[in-house]
């Protein structure tokens, strides 16, 4: 009766057109399911009653399907809740994104993976850390404060934790970011931080990005908050 209806499953579901966000739905099931490293290009065609062919009309390759599971992933975490200060905004996206990584088990590795091999994080997860830098900036932080505080976020912005906010700027450059007006049209907040951060000498928290700084700063910060909840 399982295999019936699988069956009649796949047979819908070729009836239905291809699109990307189809692959990217079965892709991610499937990862669900058997774990990442199990997914291939012949299983999600298997999965959708297509010839593997079809998929690379929506996904040129393996990094792109990652990359596209990825900002899939990021579209599950919820929008900033209206009428709350900025500790009690950020605090919500980022248990709601803790929330999605336990959905998906496998994504953690994935995301830590992908954006330390890509020149720039995936288009969603750009949207998603404009937007948490730019509650920062409505809570009154400054550009160089923010910048500070991303680094001590690090990835727990996305749910877990591992350093992965990388603003250095002697990576290698990314053949297909966006120009330097469409970069500051889409993603305003993150223009805003790159340009202080390579431009402002005199951040009263310190200029640049240097990782004893912000290993220290992170420290102290933490050890700061410690004391706080001593009797």
């Amino acid at each position: 009766m399982v295999e019936i209806t699988r069956q009649a499953d796949t047979v819908r579901q070729a009836r239905t057109p291809l699109s990307r966000e189809r692959v990217l739905d079965a892709a991610v099931a499937l990862a669900d399911e058997g774990g990442v490293d199990a997914l291939s290009m012949r299983r999600i065609a298997q999965e959708l009653g297509v010839v593997p062919m079809a998929l690379y009309k929506h996904v040129a390759n393996k990094n792109e399907l990652l990359d596209g599971m990825i900002d899939a992933l990021v579209g599950e975490i919820d929008p900033p809740a209206g009428d709350a200060d900025w500790k009690t905004v950020v605090r919500l996206r980022v248990l709601s994104a803790r929330r999605m990584l336990l959905r998906h088990p496998w994504a953690s590795r994935v995301i830590e993976v992908r954006m330390r091999e890509r020149a720039a994080p995936t288009p969603a997860v750009m949207a998603y850390l404009d937007s948490m830098i730019g509650i920062f900036r409505a809570g009154g932080f400054s550009v160089g404060l923010v910048h500070h505080a991303m680094h001590v976020m690090g990835s727990r912005l996305l749910g877990f934790s591992q350093e992965l906010f990388d603003d250095s700027s002697d990576r290698e450059p990314d053949p297909d970011a966006l120009p330097p007006q469409e970069m500051a049209a889409r993603f305003p907040h993150i223009t805003e931080l790159a340009m202080a951060v390579a431009h402002d000498e005199e951040s009263v928290v310190g200029s640049g990005c240097d990782d004893q700084f912000e290993f220290e700063f992170a420290l102290d910060l933490t050890l700061d908050g410690l004391e706080r909840l001593l009797p």
